[in-house]
């Protein structure tokens, strides 16, 4: 994969069944040995006509397919569609919607919108390893814009400015590293802190503004504050590296852009080849994406 740079490389490389069958089989068996999902049992043979492997061992599931136990798994379209889609997604800067999937693949809306969030599981970083060293922590309000609502649906969400009808996201990055976000209730010690020191070293240098629910971090990290209402910038005193990443985030989507600010150095085929390493064990379903959406929808 490493000779593929652009999407139209990728288009015509997975356009081969045969090209796909082997970067599936090195990404999950590569020891090069086949082995059954369901029992673990080496002794299996490939059936080419239908594409899939007849395990012999003694239980009630003897045949699997590349996509069993994958992000892919029960999906009808060909992994010759699915892998040129996951790479759009994976490297498309600013986000694409289940729109724009649906056209270019020909696909309906709804296949669209389920092989997005299908893609997007693989690209939510798994690890809990800590931030250290030199962290900058930052909030940000995100919500719907009444300009892009229907009048009605505006006049219902919207009854304020500023943050009062939106979400709250709380964010860390460690400079030169990775970025942690996530949706918080409210911006407050309680809810600030308890994250704060499950996620970066203590002894770590923090950098926030001067909001209030910092107040505190002292005793566990070499604290420096920058006070907005004065300056936005004292000698390595800023929080300027989360705040570009919150004008990144609001220019596309949360999970996906939390991936490629974290893989920024890669190339287009190594982030592509880094999140399909991730597609084994995670499979979900509609209706689970569904409920989630939902609960989402419930909660504002």
């Amino acid at each position: 994969m490493d000779s593929k740079t652009t999407l139209r490389d990728a288009i015509l490389y997975f356009a081969d069944f045969e090209h796909c069958r082997q970067f599936m089989m090195e990404l999950r068996w590569p020891d090069g040995v086949v082995k059954c999902p369901h029992c673990g049992s080496e002794h299996v043979t490939w059936l080419a006509k239908a594409r899939v492997w007849k395990c012999y061992g003694n239980h009630p599931q003897p045949r699997f397919s590349l996509k069993t136990g994958t992000i892919f798994e029960d999906s009808p379209l060909p992994l010759e569609k699915w892998l040129p889609t996951a790479w759009l997604i994976i490297n498309c800067k600013n986000g694409i919607s289940s729109y724009e999937v649906h056209r270019g693949l020909g696909v309906t809306q709804k296949t669209a919108w389920f092989m997005l969030h299908r893609i997007r599981l693989a690209m939510q970083d798994g690890t809990f390893n800590k931030l250290g060293g030199e962290v900058e922590v930052d909030e940000t309000f995100i919500g719907g814009k009444a300009r892009n609502m229907h009048k009605a649906k505006g006049e219902e969400k919207i009854t304020g400015t500023g943050g009062k009808d939106k979400e709250v996201v709380f964010g860390m990055v460690e400079r030169g590293g990775k970025v942690v976000t996530g949706h918080v209730a409210a911006r407050t010690k309680k809810e600030l802190q308890p994250i704060i020191k499950e996620r970066i070293e203590a002894g770590s240098a923090i950098f926030s503004d001067a909001l209030k629910s910092y107040d505190g971090l002292e005793s566990d990290y070499q604290h420096a504050v920058i006070d907005h209402a004065v300056e936005y910038v004292n000698g390595n005193v800023h929080t300027n590296t989360m705040e570009n990443f919150w004008s990144l985030l609001k220019r596309g989507l949360h999970g996906t852009q939390t991936f490629r600010y974290n893989f920024r150095s890669l190339t287009d085929a190594e982030r592509f080849c880094a999140v399909m390493k991730q597609i084994v064990g995670r499979r979900v379903t509609y209706k689970q994406l569904t409920g989630k959406m939902e609960g989402v929808i419930a909660h504002g």
